[in-house]
């Protein structure tokens, strides 16, 4: 499996002011880089951000970070290597000293926690869409918790693809390492709506530097 990515989108890095934390999404299975652009028209602070297409080509423009297996439960080596694929083309295209907010979608959203997990130092914000977590123990797990981040975590109750003892993973594994800020929504499916988005713009305005 390859881990190169090939494409992105992105606006205002150019012009990064060497302070504002730079947005690094990551999009769901079978999506691409264009599909969470949108959000960062709700979402405040008028920060720059890229917008990374996933490794694994699947059909008619659709991608993923890693294949499908077990629903929530992923081979972990094909979660490092995909997390190791981002982290290769952040050094190369980002600076090395811009403080990143990891926030991604579904498989997306896993991802997001892997950036978090994996170089916890470069993270100041973890947003996870309808995501989850790898249940293998990684490294630095110990060291995040003792650090406490802060990240937020938004799933709907009517979710039909994460789902639950992968929910419950998630939510545990957040509680017990970071300062999470849980959501669920009534009504809600596999998606984002004005809820989620007011919730993160809240989250948002916490963390960044005033």
């Amino acid at each position: 499996m390859s881990s190169e990515i090939q494409y992105y989108l992105s606006a205002g890095i150019e012009d990064w002011n060497g302070v504002s934390p730079i947005v690094v999404m990551m999009h769901g299975y079978g999506s691409n880089e264009e599909d969470l652009t949108g959000l960062m028209n709700y979402l405040p602070g008028n920060l720059p951000w890229v917008s990374l297409q996933a490794p694994l080509p699947l059909s008619f423009g659709s991608y993923a970070w890693f294949p499908l297996a077990a629903p929530g439960v992923p081979k972990a080596e094909h979660v490092l290597e995909a997390t190791a694929g981002i982290w290769a083309w952040i050094d190369a295209n980002l600076p090395a000293n811009a403080p990143l907010i990891a926030m991604g979608f579904s498989q997306g959203g896993l991802m997001a926690t892997q950036l978090l997990r994996t170089r916890p130092e470069r993270i100041v914000g973890t947003v996870v869409l309808s995501g989850f977590t790898l249940a293998e123990s990684q490294a630095l797990d110990e060291k995040i918790a003792a650090a406490r981040p802060r990240t937020i975590y938004t799933i709907g109750l009517n979710d039909q693809m994460i789902t639950g003892p992968t929910v419950e993973r998630t939510k545990e594994w957040l509680t017990a390492h970071t300062d999470a800020t849980i959501h669920s929504y009534e009504g809600l499916a596999h998606s984002i709506d004005e809820r989620v988005l007011a919730d993160v713009s809240k989250y948002l305005l916490e963390i960044l530097p005033s």
